[in-house]
C-alpha cells in the first residue's frame, strides 16, 4: 500500500478468525485496531466490553477506514430464551456500529455472516446462490439474516460500501465446533459412523476467508454500496471424504464404519445433537461463481488447509 498506513477496526479480533485475520492485514500494510472484551496489551486496541444498540464506538472509529465485524453471539445453551440476546448483539447491535462507522467517515464495512441464512441444507436442489430467497433455521441463522437486511436498508442512503460474506464451516487452528470434535476423535482413534453417508458439502479454510477478506477490501466495487458473497473452498466433498483428508493430516486413518443415515440421524437427534446432524449428514453445496468473479482464489486447497489447521495447533 502507498501513502500512510490505512486503519481498519476488527471486532471479535481475539477470536478464532480474528486471530488468523488480524496479522493477515497487518502483513499486507493494515494499521489494525483490535476490538477486544478486556485489555489484552497488544498493540492498537479498544476495550468493548458488549456490542449492542447502546454501544459507544465513536473512539474506536476515530480515524478509521474500514471496518471488519466478526463478532456475533454464535450460540447459547437455552438458545429458546435467548432471543433479545441475539437481537441486541446481532441484530441492533451491528447495526449501530454500522450507522455508527457510516457517521465516522468509514470506507469499507465488511460484515461477515454466515450460510445458515440459507436453512442448513440444500439436499435435493441447486448449490445455494447469493440470489436465492433466504429460510434461515434457528436464532443464529435468522438473527444474520435480519442484520444483511438491516444492512440492505443502511446502504441505500449511506455512501459506505458494505460487503456480507457468508461462510460455510469455516476450519482452521483454534477453531471449535464440529471441527474439533472431528480433530478430537480422530487423534482418540474413536471409530466414526459416518462412511454411509453421500453427500456434498462445502467448507472454508480460515486463510481462505481471510484471503477473501483482503481483495474485497483492495477491490471494493465502484458500482455498488451493497454486494453479498458466498465463500467456500474450491473443492465440496463428502463428510466421510473430509474426515479421512483430516485423518490423513494428521497423520492416522480414519477409522470410519457404516451406519444408516437414518438410524444415525435418529440417534443424533435423540442426543440434542441436531447441530452435528445438520452438519455432517445433510448436503450443503454453495456456488462460489461471484466471489470468483472478482479475481480472488482460494489461497490453500482443502489438504493444505488441514494440514495447516493442526501444525498450527501444535505449534
Amino acid at each position: 500500500m502507498n501513502g500512510p498506513q490505512p486503519v481498519v477496526l476488527v471486532t471479535g479480533a481475539s477470536g478464532f478468525v480474528g486471530r488468523h485475520l488480524v496479522p493477515a492485514l497487518a502483513h499486507v500494510g493494515w494499521s489494525v485496531r483490535r476490538a477486544v472484551r478486556s485489555p489484552e496489551g497488544a498493540g492498537d486496541e479498544v476495550v468493548i466490553k458488549s456490542i449492542g444498540p447502546e454501544t459507544d464506538w465513536q473512539a474506536a472509529l476515530e480515524g478509521v477506514d474500514a471496518v471488519i465485524h466478526l463478532a456475533a453471539r454464535v450460540h447459547h445453551k437455552h438458545e429458546e430464551h435467548a432471543v433479545q440476546l441475539y437481537r441486541n448483539v446481532n441484530i441492533a447491535g451491528t447495526l449501530h456500529l454500522a450507522r455508527s462507522a457510516a457517521t465516522a467517515g468509514v470506507r469499507q464495512f465488511i460484515f461477515v455472516s454466515t450460510v445458515l441464512v440459507h436453512g442448513r441444507s440444500n439436499e435435493g436442489r441447486a448449490p445455494f446462490s447469493e440470489h436465492d430467497v433466504l429460510t434461515p433455521r434457528g436464532l443464529y441463522g435468522m438473527s444474520k439474516a435480519a442484520a444483511e437486511a438491516g444492512l440492505r436498508t443502511l446502504a441505500r442512503d449511506t455512501d459506505m460500501k458494505i460487503t456480507v460474506i457468508r461462510p460455510p464451516l469455516v476450519y482452521g487452528a483454534g477453531a471449535k465446533g464440529n471441527f474439533a470434535l472431528l480433530t478430537r476423535a480422530i487423534s482418540a482413534g474413536l471409530p466414526l459412523p459416518f462412511a454411509a453417508i453421500n453427500n456434498q458439502r462445502a467448507f472454508l479454510a480460515v486463510q481462505n476467508l481471510s484471503a477473501f477478506i483482503l481483495h474485497r477490501l483492495s477491490h471494493p466495487d465502484p458500482a455498488s454500496n451493497f454486494e453479498i458473497f458466498l465463500v467456500a473452498d474450491t473443492e465440496q466433498v463428502s463428510t466421510p471424504e473430509f474426515i479421512r483428508r483430516l485423518a490423513a493430516a494428521s497423520g492416522k486413518n480414519a477409522r470410519l464404519f457404516g451406519m444408516s443415515p437414518r438410524l444415525l440421524s435418529t440417534l443424533l437427534n435423540v442426543m440434542g445433537r441436531q447441530d452435528t446432524h445438520d452438519s455432517l449428514i445433510g448436503s450443503l453445496e454453495l456456488n462460489i461463481s461471484k466471489a470468483l468473479a472478482t479475481g480472488w482464489r482460494p489461497q490453500v486447497s482443502i489438504d493444505e488447509g488441514l494440514r495447516h489447521a493442526l501444525s498450527d495447533q501444535d505449534a
